[in-house]
């Protein structure tokens, strides 16, 4: 776990991580959520819908945001103040997923800092991006 001090970080710094999405985290979701849809539920009705295998919750997908902040930029000190996602792209099972973040503003008054968040597959696609603002507390 990263320890960043707000007085550490610049614009333009970086962190990154990789994690694979797995068919346990898939179930665990569902049963912390309780999100049946059957997108993420049935294959045989994700492949009529034109997918491959069953969609990956999106809000699991964006949930590593919040590892890449509260383990990496800035780590033990953060304190997620939003966050904004966009889904250009499915992410299925088995997936191995990158999910980077750089600063591009820093709020000195508040200390607080926005990163541009990415989250790419194993093909380089990029199936999440936004934005989060993080408190860096003392």
């Amino acid at each position: 776990m990263n320890e960043y001090r707000y007085e550490d970080i610049h614009i333009g710094m970086t962190e990154s991580f990789s994690v694979k999405v797995t068919e346990e985290m898939m179930e665990s979701f569902r049963g912390i959520t309780g999100d049946i849809n059957p997108l993420h539920n049935d294959e045989a009705y994700a492949h009529e819908q034109g997918y491959d295998a069953r969609v990956v919750y999106g809000m699991l997908t964006s949930s590593f945001l919040s590892t890449l902040a509260g383990v990496y930029l800035p780590g033990r000190r953060s304190l997620i103040r939003s966050v904004e996602c966009k889904f250009p792209a499915p992410v299925l099972a088995g997936d191995e997923l990158t999910v980077t973040g750089e600063v591009t503003d820093m709020n000195d008054d508040y200390r607080f800092i926005t990163l541009k968040i990415s989250i790419r597959n194993q093909s380089g696609t990029k199936v999440c991006r936004g934005k989060m603002e993080i408190g860096v507390t003392e």
